[in-house]
């Protein structure tokens, strides 16, 4: 029963402004700020229309399919200068893939490293971390991709010395040089298939075997040698497959041409100086993550590991490592999603990555809008990609409530 007024003597409740309403309100700020958004969006398509039309220039992406007319020193594809703006972007797309992951697989592992040498013993391994840490994680990317490039490998022996250490040397297969490092070339022949096959199921039959040892493990507290029958699998298997199928690979080895080494495969030190720099620089940052990670793991749990009997090692990589990775994890992807908009600093020396290879199409071709979308499309793209397989590799290692 409602309580009357005592002033009004009317037992009805006391109205309240529509804009006090939480629900309404909550609306009421969404719409706003849609409107907002739209019309920014608008005011600015709007406004690049008329300034196109004013110039006399179209829009649209129908110029990609023009001949690109300038080469590519660094290609993992089929490429010529009569190709088209679209395989050119696609060079350049392929070639930032590859120094991302690259630099991703190294920025882990150095990283682990570091942020676990940091907690050691040791003072002086402890202590070497902590420079390193300090060193690279207090200096723009941009300093480190040209220290590496113009302070170490631009220092590198000269083309001539290789030639005359060729000279001397006359059976060396593997060169490292201020213009790139040379290496053999893999030919892969017939029936290699059968070895990439063999591989693959060497590696689902490992993943298998690690399953089934580990629920064995809790079943019965015995571990299986995991470690030896997945080596087995995922390298003796293989071997094994390439010898019976008569070793079905060959090598293609660099030797001297006129001006430069011809054959063989090269590594640039425009992808090399981009690779150690963003690994390194990443690094020390996934190295305090790891120390973080590891100091929020209790010290109990090192404690009831040693009173078990066991040792340092194996308390850290089977019982603080895998606890600490559920701190580990969602700042780890910040990090790899830095590392991989950095990429955009291989412009810096050369390295024809998407927005290198993008820059010079704008150029000749004067579609600014265009290919500025092209680059924000596709860092987005792999932003979000690496975002969800992190936010599923986080689900996997976190807790599951009973």
């Amino acid at each position: 029963m409602a309580l009357a007024d005592t002033r009004t003597g009317s037992s009805e409740p006391p109205k309240v402004s529509l804009l006090y309403n939480p629900a309404l309100r909550s609306v009421l700020y969404q719409v706003v700020t849609l409107v907002v958004i739209v019309g920014a969006v608008w005011y600015a398509w709007n406004n690049v229309v008329q300034n196109l039309a004013r110039a006399n220039m179209s829009a649209g992406f129908g110029f990609l399919n023009s001949r690109a007319g300038f080469d590519i020193a660094q290609t993992l594809i089929t490429y010529t200068s009569d190709s088209t703006y679209f395989r050119a972007l696609q060079v350049g797309l392929l070639n930032t893939l590859v120094v991302a992951a690259a630099g991703i697989v190294t920025a882990t592992i150095v990283g682990l490293l570091i942020g676990v040498g940091r907690l050691s013993n040791n003072w002086l391994i402890a202590r070497l971390c902590t420079v390193y840490v300090e060193i690279f994680r207090n200096i723009p990317p941009l300093l480190v991709i040209f220290f590496w490039y113009l302070g170490v490998l631009a220092l590198l022996p000269s083309i001539r010395t290789i030639f005359q250490h060729l000279e001397e040397n006359p059976d060396a297969i593997f060169f490292v040089s201020n213009r790139g490092i040379y290496m053999p070339a893999p030919i892969f022949g017939e029936g290699f298939g059968m070895v990439v096959g063999a591989f693959i199921l060497g590696v689902v039959a490992a993943i298998a075997f690690t399953i089934w040892a580990n629920a064995r493990q809790r079943a019965t507290g015995k571990r299986p040698p995991v470690l030896w029958v997945n080596l087995g699998l995922i390298v003796l298997f293989p071997i094994l497959v390439f010898l019976v199928m008569g070793s079905p690979l060959s090598l293609d080895y660099a030797v001297p041409g006129s001006f430069n080494m011809r054959g063989g495969m090269s590594i640039g030190p425009e992808f090399l100086a981009l690779y150690l720099a963003l690994s390194l620089y990443t690094a020390s940052f996934i190295a305090e993550i790891v120390r973080a990670g590891i100091r929020g793991v209790s010290k109990g749990q090192s404690e009831a590991a040693f009173a078990l009997g066991l040792r340092g090692g194996h308390t850290t990589r089977l019982v603080v490592l895998p606890q600490a990775l559920r701190i580990i994890i969602p700042p780890l992807t910040s990090q790899y999603l830095n590392l991989i908009k950095n990429s955009s600093l291989a412009v810096a020396v050369g390295y024809a990555d998407l927005v290198a290879v993008g820059g010079t199409i704008l150029n000749q071709s004067g579609k600014s809008i265009e290919i500025i979308a092209i680059w924000m499309l596709v860092y987005v793209s792999i932003s979000l990609v690496t975002s969800l397989f992190m936010n599923w590799f986080n689900a996997k290692m976190a807790l599951v409530e009973r």
